[in-house]
C-alpha cells in the first residue's frame, strides 16, 4: 500500500515506524529537515521537506497515486486542507486527519464529501483520555482495550510476588477464582512473549493479557487484586488538554483534584471543570501534596506535557503515600525504563493511537487494531465473512483454522454474546474474531485469512 504521512512529529514517526515493517511504501512530509534526516536515517522511507497542505508538496510526495494520506501534523488546519487538496486534485481514496479542536469536532457536518473530505477523524487526546479513564475504572489492571464496541475486553496485568496467582496453571485459574468465563491469551514474561498453554506455569512478574466479558473481567480483577481498595480520589497533575478532558470525564464518579502551575492554565481548569477542585501549584512541590492529602489519593497521574516532570512528580508522590502513579511518558525510550515497581503505568500517548490508525489500514475486514508491548504484538478484532468455499475460517473448528506462528484466538463476538475459543469452537459467519499476534510481522497472514474469495461473490 502506498501511504503518505503528513507530520513528523511523535505520531507521524510512531505512525511511520508501525507502518514501514510491513512492506508498504511510506512516504513522509514535514516542514522540519532535522526531523525528516532521524527518520530516513532509521526506517526504509521517502523523506519529503515542505508545507503539507501545498499541492506541489503533495504531488512531488507522490499524491497522484497514493492510497491512503494520513494528515497528523500539530496543526488541525493543515492537516484539514491537505485532505481536501488529496481529495480535488488527486483523488486519494482514503483520507485521515487529525483534529484536535472541539470546535471543529462538535460540527460533523462539516466533514462530508461535499464540505471537507475526511474519511476518518482521530483525536490522540481524546484517544488517550479515554485510555486513562479505563484503567482508572479497572483497579489492578496495567492496559484495559475494548472489542466488538466494549462487549469483550482485554486486560493486562502484573503478576505479584506475593499474589494468589504464583505457582498456579493456567487452566487452574477460572477454577480457583471462581470469576467467570476469560482466557490468558498472551504472557509477556522476562522481555520474551509465551502463547500459554493450559499446563503453563504463572510466575513472579509475568504480564497475563486476560480477555473477556467485562463483567467476568471485573471479578477476575476484584480475586486477583484483593489488596487493591476502590477508587474514590484522583489527583490529575497537569492542565492542558488530556488533564482538562480526564477530569471532566472522572469528576461525576471521582472525586477529583487537578494541579496546574500555570495561572491562566489553572484559571481555565476551573471554568471549563464543574466538580473537580483546581488547585495552581507545582506537582512536584513536596509541601503542596502533603497538604493535599497525597497518601489519601488513590491514584496520581501526571499528564504535563514534560516527561521528566511527570517522572519526577510520580515518583515523589509514590514515596509520599500514593498507593498508584500513572506518567504520561512521550518519549518511547523512557516507557520500559520507568515502568516499574515506582511508577506503576507509564502511558504512551503513540501506542494509545497507533491502533485507531492500523484499524483503516489493515486489510481484510478488521474492525479494531490494539497495539501492545510497545508495537511488538497487536491484539486484532476481525470479522468473518463468506462461507466454507470462499473464507478459510468460517465453518472451521479453530483447531482446522491455519493460525500464522504465535498466533491465537482468544474469544468470538457473536451478536450479544462472549465466547470463550477453545479447540473445537466453530467460527460462523458475521462472528467477531478477537486474536492476539504475538509477531507483529505475522498480521498479513491474518489479514489474508480474513478476505473472502471470489467465489463468495
Amino acid at each position: 500500500m502506498k501511504i503518505i504521512i503528513l507530520g513528523a512529529g511523535q505520531v507521524g514517526a510512531s505512525v511511520a515506524a508501525n507502518l514501514v515493517s510491513e512492506a508498504n511504501d511510506i512516504t513522509i512530509v514535514d516542514i522540519n529537515p532535522k526531523l525528516l534526516q532521524s527518520l530516513s536515517e532509521r526506517y526504509d522511507l521517502q523523506a519529503i521537506n515542505g508545507v503539507a497542505s501545498h499541492p506541489s508538496v503533495l504531488a512531488k510526495a507522490g499524491a497522484n497515486d497514493a492510497d491512503m494520506i494520513i494528515a497528523v501534523t500539530n496543526s488541525d488546519e493543515t492537516n484539514m486542507v491537505a485532505c481536501q487538496v488529496a481529495y480535488t486534485l488527486f483523488h486519494t481514496p482514503t483520507k485521515i486527519a487529525r483534529v484536535r479542536n472541539l470546535d471543529y469536532q462538535n460540527n460533523p457536518t462539516l466533514f462530508t464529501q461535499e464540505a471537507l473530505p475526511i474519511d476518518v477523524l482521530i483525536n490522540p487526546e481524546q484517544i488517550v483520555t479515554d485510555y486513562i479513564a479505563r484503567l482508572v475504572g479497572f483497579p489492578g489492571a496495567l492496559q484495559v482495550l475494548d472489542f466488538a464496541n466494549g462487549k469483550a475486553q482485554m486486560v493486562t496485568i502484573r503478576v505479584a510476588n506475593d499474589g494468589i496467582l504464583v505457582g498456579k496453571k493456567v487452566s487452574d485459574m477460572c477454577k480457583q477464582l471462581g470469576a467467570g468465563d476469560y482466557r490468558v491469551v498472551y504472557i509477556f514474561r522476562a522481555g520474551i512473549a509465551v502463547i500459554p498453554e493450559g499446563s503453563t506455569i504463572i510466575e513472579d512478574a509475568d504480564e497475563l493479557f486476560i480477555i473477556g466479558a467485562p463483567k467476568h473481567i471485573r471479578r477476575l480483577l476484584k480475586a486477583v487484586q484483593q489488596k487493591e481498595k476502590p477508587v474514590k480520589r484522583v489527583m490529575i497533575a497537569g492542565g492542558g488538554n488530556i488533564g482538562i478532558r480526564l477530569a471532566r470525564t472522572l469528576e461525576k464518579d471521582y472525586h477529583v483534584k487537578l494541579l496546574e502551575l500555570n495561572i491562566e492554565q489553572a484559571h481555565r481548569a476551573s471554568e471549563e471543570l464543574k466538580h473537580t477542585i483546581v488547585l495552581q501549584g507545582d506537582a512536584a512541590d513536596e509541601d503542596l501534596l502533603i497538604e493535599e492529602n497525597i497518601d489519601e489519593t488513590d491514584i496520581f497521574c501526571a499528564l504535563t506535557n514534560a516527561d521528566e516532570a511527570n517522572i519526577i512528580s510520580c515518583m515523589l508522590a509514590k514515596r509520599l503515600g500514593a498507593p498508584k502513579v500513572m506518567a504520561l511518558i512521550n518519549r518511547a525510550a523512557y516507557v520500559n525504563l520507568v515502568q516499574s515497581d515506582v511508577i506503576d503505568i507509564a502511558i504512551s500517548p503513540q501506542q494509545a493511537t497507533i491502533g485507531s490508525l492500523l484499524t483503516h489500514i489493515r486489510r481484510g475486514d478488521v474492525v479494531v487494531v490494539h497495539s501492545l508491548r510497545h508495537g511488538a504484538a497487536e491484539a486484532i478484532e476481525a470479522v468473518a465473512h463468506g462461507d466454507q468455499q470462499s473464507s478459510s475460517v468460517v465453518g472451521r473448528a479453530i483447531e482446522d483454522i491455519l493460525l500464522p506462528p504465535n498466533t491465537s484466538i482468544g474469544a468470538i463476538v457473536r451478536e450479544e454474546k462472549v465466547l470463550i475459543a477453545h479447540h473445537d469452537t466453530v467460527i460462523q459467519a458475521e462472528d467477531h474474531v478477537i486474536l492476539l499476534v504475538a509477531d507483529k510481522k505475522r498480521v498479513p497472514e491474518v489479514e489474508r485469512l480474513f478476505q473472502v474469495g471470489v467465489t463468495f461473490l
